[in-house]
């Protein structure tokens, strides 16, 4: 089902669907511009490298990330926090690039955010076999910026809200945005299936624009 999803949402126009209050799914928002975006990720790993990070508790994380802008988020023993250093290269993250910011800014006004303007994109890795486990997007400032999420390579059934509430197939070029009432949804990633993508292989990336403070 997901794939004949996939074959059928890569041909078709952008579209606007709202799952929560305060939230809307954008199919194939950002197919347009596809490949500025990840020949901008390449050429972020290249200066901050992708990584499994360890939580609090111990605990390694199933999907590796980088970020890039202003700060970006990190988890190690002392907690979960936005820095503007990476504390593997010991240097600034890469500078985030107007593609970026006009996409989420845009993006944003379709879920009825105006003049969204992020300092922080996670950048996420998944492998076949890879998940994300629900949680809320709690460690910035100010709650009154959305979320905005953007879909890259592999297919992702997307959880929100709850097993109970949602749980959306994502395909290359969605992006979903939340905010307001839907800001502090629980949210995550069922493990990813076996496939392979055309531009990003046995992978999944993950864009998430947020605004830290």
């Amino acid at each position: 089902m997901t794939a004949d999803l996939f074959d059928s949402v890569a041909e078709a126009q952008p579209s606007r669907e709202q799952i929560a209050d305060g939230a809307v799914l954008l199919r194939g928002f950002v197919r347009p511009i596809e490949g500025e975006l990840v020949e901008a990720v390449r050429a972020f790993v290249l200066q901050s490298p992708f990584r499994r990070m360890t939580t609090p508790g111990g605990y390694q994380m199933s999907v590796a990330m980088t970020n890039c802008g202003e700060r970006g988020w990190i988890t190690d023993h002392t907690g979960y926090r936005y820095d503007p250093i990476d504390p593997k290269t010991g240097a600034p993250w890469p500078v985030m690039p107007p593609v970026f910011r006009d996409l989420a800014r845009r993006a944003a006004e379709q879920g009825g955010f105006r003049h969204f303007a992020p300092d922080a994109c996670l950048i996420n890795r998944y492998e076949p076999g890879t998940r994300l486990s629900l949680h809320q997007d709690k460690d910035e400032l100010d709650y009154s910026a959305p979320i905005v999420s953007v879909s890259l390579g592999l297919p992702a059934t997307f959880l929100f809200g709850g097993l109970a509430r949602a749980d959306k197939p994502l395909v290359h070029g969605d992006v979903v945005v939340w905010g307001g009432p839907s800001r502090l949804a629980y949210h995550g990633v069922a493990p990813l299936a076996e496939g392979e993508h055309a531009l990003l292989g046995r992978i999944r990336i993950n864009l998430t624009f947020r605004r830290t403070r």
